[in-house]
């Protein structure tokens, strides 16, 4: 029996912030534009409150509301996961046995967290003081380990693929180390173990130098080139492959009595699987970095998670991501030309304490820049307000709706944070590095 087969102006393929930001979009810049969004989830996560549930700030009930409530009206919501791509045909196929064809395809299936690559990862996770923020069935238990935490060794890892908010697995390390300090007793028996198989602390350097100054001020040691292999939970032992400079490799077993482990990710198969793949890594979706267009397939666009950009993948990097797809599908739609630019604006909100925020935002060039306009290199408090009290509102209330980024209220203000010396300048961030010194084994 042949699969039954139904078209679309638009297929968005993923409702996670990217899929619904896009649908929002477009509907604002063209009502009546017909849009079916494919997605199997009932529910939608607010995946970075997943860090401040593993920190004991938020609750997890606080990070996930019900799909449908967020279906643009008028958009067609087909309740199923995609299970193949035929862009020669225009067609995706669906779990639930259909074909669906379309003019334009928007790729928007966020990434696929790959437990199964760290042996005995799986079976740990939420028991002997194995914890993760990546996942919300687990991010509470990390929570219970902090508490519980009597003293001893506390490792936090980072894998060798790219991630989302790959400044996370710092984040929930600080918070711990502050936990742990304020409990008598605890803080004075804890070593804290940064092991982390990349090579620096943030891929922009103006931030990797404030985040050295944070692991040295807190006595955190830090190992790059440490790459975990295989959790041994009822012994409690972490397994590194350890990559020496020569490019030689060898096996390193830590003892811990918390770890947090974050898994290797890369795109969803059904995407590594297809045409729509990339030639390298992790499978992820070709894409021009500047129209965010499919090189192969012109009525293709890629965006958020599953995309192959060079920048870091955040609901942050989707604000700017977002509009560019809208734009240049509909200049697609319409035989125009694409102008609509990406800059590879993205944001990770890294928390370097409780109370203190770097709120890191930079492009393509790997230079900070800032829509708060003050220096973004340096832990505020104003900004900890706005990771943990205004981003979760804007995410629901304006990002999702598709409303214009915030950045244009304050821009007017640019020239006096200038004048007052309140904003970067690449030379006072080289002054600050010049008598920083080195930060443990960074």
């Amino acid at each position: 029996m042949a699969a039954s087969s139904r078209h679309h102006q638009v297929v968005i393929v993923g409702g996670g912030c990217a899929g619904i930001t896009v649908a929002n979009l477009l509907l604002q810049q063209r009502p009546g534009i017909e849009i079916a969004i494919l997605e199997p989830s009932a529910d939608h996560d607010y995946q970075p409150g997943w860090t401040l549930v593993g920190g004991g700030i938020m609750a997890l009930e606080q990070t996930r509301r019900d799909e449908a409530s967020l279906i643009p009206t008028g958009v067609t919501w087909i309740q199923a996961a995609a299970t193949g791509f035929d862009p020669a045909a225009n067609a995706v196929s669906t779990s639930s046995g259909e074909i669906l064809t379309y003019d334009t395809l928007v790729m928007a299936l966020g990434l696929q967290s790959r437990w199964e690559r760290i042996a005995g990862l799986p079976e740990a996770l939420g028991s002997h003081g194995v914890c993760s923020n990546y996942s919300p069935r687990y991010a509470p238990y990390t929570w219970e380990t902090i508490k519980q935490f009597q003293g001893g060794t506390a490792i936090f890892t980072v894998p060798e693929t790219p991630i989302k908010c790959g400044g996370a697995p710092q984040k929930v390390m600080y918070l711990a180390d502050d936990h742990f300090k304020a409990r008598s007793g605890v803080g004075v028996n804890t070593r804290v173990i940064f092991c982390s198989a990349l090579t620096s602390l943030f891929s922009v350097p103006a931030y990797a130098r404030t985040l050295e100054r944070v692991v040295r001020n807190r006595g955190i040691e830090v190992h790059f080139g440490w790459n975990l292999r295989q959790v041994r939970a009822k012994e409690q032992v972490a397994v590194f492959e350890v990559e020496e400079p020569g490019g030689s490799k060898r096996i390193e077993e830590l003892s811990f009595a918390m770890l947090h482990a974050v898994p290797p990710m890369t795109a969803p198969e059904v995407v590594s699987g297809s045409p729509l793949a990339g030639d390298g890594p992790g499978g992820w979706a070709a894409t021009d970095p500047f129209t965010l267009q499919h090189p192969s397939w012109p009525n293709v666009f890629c965006l958020g998670d599953v995309a192959g950009l060079p920048t870091s993948k955040t609901a942050g990097a989707v604000r700017g991501e977002a509009p560019v797809v809208s734009a240049n599908l509909l200049a697609f739609l319409d035989g125009k030309p694409l102008d609509a630019q990406y800059d590879g604006y993205t944001v990770c909100p890294l928390i370097t304490g409780y109370g203190n925020v770097v709120m890191a935002e930079f492009d393509y060039s790997q230079k900070p820049v800032s829509s708060f306009l003050v220096d973004p290199t340096k832990p505020r408090w104003s900004m900890w307000l706005m990771k943990t009290r205004l981003l979760p509102w804007l995410y629901w209330n304006r990002m999702l709706p598709g409303k214009p980024h915030e950045s244009r209220y304050l821009k007017p203000f640019a020239p006096l944070v200038h004048l007052l010396r309140l904003d970067y300048r690449e030379s006072d961030s080289s002054e600050a590095e010049s008598g920083a010194g080195q930060a443990g084994t960074c």
